[in-house]
């Protein structure tokens, strides 16, 4: 019987270790429901809107897209938004890089995994 178990507790291991990178990754249609909240100062192109367009925002250097807005702390912030850097920012935007003029947070994780996800979709 305790053969039994442990390969039931293997087999459960390996299906949770398939499962587990998906989960964390995020799902890009939740992320676009959930990026609504953000669209009213961001869009998902390269048009200006009280934010800067983010499409393509993944990999790019904060504070540079030409004819945006950005407080003085986002230009001279140096960061490049990565999924670690986003997730962070989206969470407590202030304690990232303060006095950005970001107020808006995403509390839960899973919607800012979704958010990225959705980000991350618009780039390729």
């Amino acid at each position: 019987m305790t053969n039994i178990s442990a390969s039931v507790v293997a087999s459960a291991l390996v299906l949770l270790s398939t499962i587990a990178p998906a989960a964390a990754e995020g799902d890009a249609v939740l992320g676009q429901k959930a990026f609504q909240r953000c669209s009213a100062c961001h869009s998902t192109t390269d048009q200006k809107k009280a934010g800067p367009g983010l499409g393509g925002v993944v990999g790019r250097a904060a504070g540079s897209v030409e004819g945006a807005r950005y407080s003085a702390a986002m230009k001279a912030s140096g960061l490049v938004w990565d999924e670690a850097t986003l997730d962070r920012f989206l969470a407590a935007p202030r304690d990232v890089v303060p006095k950005t003029t970001m107020t808006l947070s995403v509390p839960k994780p899973e919607d800012r995994r979704n958010i990225i996800a959705y980000l991350k979709s618009l780039s390729q």
